[in-house]
């Protein structure tokens, strides 16, 4: 009965990813320009979203870990990294410098001072990342990190199909 149960969770979790999308919420991106979230979707290249604070311990470990693999991935996958501080305005000088200085000069890094986007995307802790397809579908999320779980990320890219 178990079983049962955890299958059909599953499967409910998979069908909700499968039928998400990126919503539509104004962001800042590093230059301090707005731009909306849906314009991130290119119909051509799956990413990573991360949701990610200057406080938040796991997220630098995490960023920094895709950030130190992304040379290799890149020759198994084509793909981008977004990530999405949801540092308030108060504290997105922080956030810039902490993205400057971990070197993530290949990710998109985007502010969410307002966490409206965080809000739209139904993220309460952090980290969260989704790996969303090339129409903005999502296809693969997980919370919280342990070393060596950003590997199912990459995972998750290489079973889109183009």
């Amino acid at each position: 009965m178990k079983t049962i149960i955890v299958s059909l969770a599953l499967l409910f979790m998979s069908f909700a990813y499968a039928t998400a999308q990126i919503p539509s919420v104004k962001v800042e991106n590093s230059k301090g320009e707005l731009i909306n979230t849906s314009s991130l979707v290119d119909h051509k290249t799956p990413m990573i979203i991360s949701f990610w604070a200057t406080t938040c311990k796991p997220c630098i470990r995490e960023l920094n870990a895709i950030n130190d693999l992304m040379p290799d991935w890149k020759d198994e996958a084509d793909f981008r990294v977004i990530a999405i501080s949801t540092d308030d305005s108060r504290s997105s000088a922080k956030a810039r410098s902490l993205a400057e200085g971990n070197g993530w000069d290949d990710f998109t890094v985007l502010y969410d001072k307002n966490q409206e986007f965080m809000r739209a995307m139904n993220v309460s802790l952090t980290p969260q990342v989704y790996v969303v397809d090339p129409d903005g579908k999502i296809v693969y999320s997980h919370t919280g990190y342990t070393p060596g779980s950003e590997v199912e990320l990459l995972n998750a890219i290489k079973k889109i199909k183009k």
